[in-house]
């Protein structure tokens, strides 16, 4: 069933105003923070590419706005996982959103259940690790690279973005849906426990005091050999924990005067190095 809406002030359109942070309660992150978990509250699906993936990835819906074409493509979807669609003019769903463009579709989901980070790791050849990379963009840009280059999940410190908000899953065109992820509470242990399972576990940085980075065109792995790529922040790179846990360092050769990459760009290379 589609529900035509014609006046913005309806209060079926109210969770589509909602910001980042009202879609979880400070209740819900504090008991996510306790528990390791991010599966209390929404999450938003911006854009109708996004919205199929999401519920291609069976995400649960609460609430899909559409124009009246993706309305009648979604609607057997939203349905059958509970949810409701509603369908409105142009000028509605942009006043409502806030977005300069009216979106075909956007979606209000209810957030899947957080997996353990051990069953990842226990399931995992090729992971992706990041520790203190906190814009939402260059996550969902990590995310898009980590998938399109077969790496089979990504562990985040509890100071790295959420994968969920707008602006990541944007930026990863909804394919973070097919990438497991899971959050880690201490890296050092993490990676320690990843070296003891014979993962070659590779940081990137600029350079290190004592130990020697390698320029990433000469790592050359077996095949069989399970991998870690440990990625840090722009400004400050990997922590120091992360830094001493990593049984190999890399970087990118680059041209005389410049040193580095955005983070998302140099996780593109190194996926596709060291796959």
């Amino acid at each position: 069933m589609i529900i035509e809406v014609d006046d913005a002030s309806d209060e079926r359109l109210n969770a589509f105003r909602w910001r980042e942070r009202q879609l979880n309660t400070i209740a819900q992150r504090k008991a996510a923070q306790v528990n390791n978990l991010e599966s209390n509250g929404m999450f938003v699906a911006e854009g109708d590419l996004v919205v199929r993936r999401a519920l291609e990835a069976g995400c649960k819906p609460s609430v899909v706005l559409c124009d009246p074409k993706c309305a009648q493509d979604f609607v057997a979807d939203i349905t059958q996982h509970g949810g409701i669609t509603l369908s409105a003019s142009a000028d509605i769903r942009r006043e409502v959103t806030g977005l300069g463009v009216p979106l075909d579709a956007i979606g209000v989901f209810h957030r899947p259940a957080l997996r353990e980070a051990q069953s990842l790791i226990d399931s995992s050849t090729r992971l992706v690790i990041l520790d203190c990379i906190d814009n939402p963009s260059n996550v969902g840009a990590i995310a898009r690279s980590a998938v399109a280059l077969g790496w089979d999940a990504m562990l985040l410190d509890t100071t790295s973005s959420d994968p969920l908000t707008r602006r990541a899953l944007r930026v990863s065109m909804g394919t973070t849906f097919n990438l497991p992820y899971a959050r880690i509470t201490d890296i050092s242990t993490t990676l320690s426990q990843l070296a003891s399972r014979g993962f070659a576990v590779v940081g990137m940085t600029l350079n290190h005091p004592t130990k020697p980075v390698l320029p990433m065109n000469h790592i050359n792995l077996a095949d069989s050999q399970p991998r870690a790529l440990v990625l840090g922040s722009e400004r400050q790179g990997l922590s120091e924990a992360a830094l001493e846990a990593c049984t190999i360092l890399t970087n990118i050769p680059m041209a005389v005067g410049i040193d580095s990459l955005n983070v998302a760009s140099a996780t593109a290379i190194a996926c596709y190095a060291l796959k």
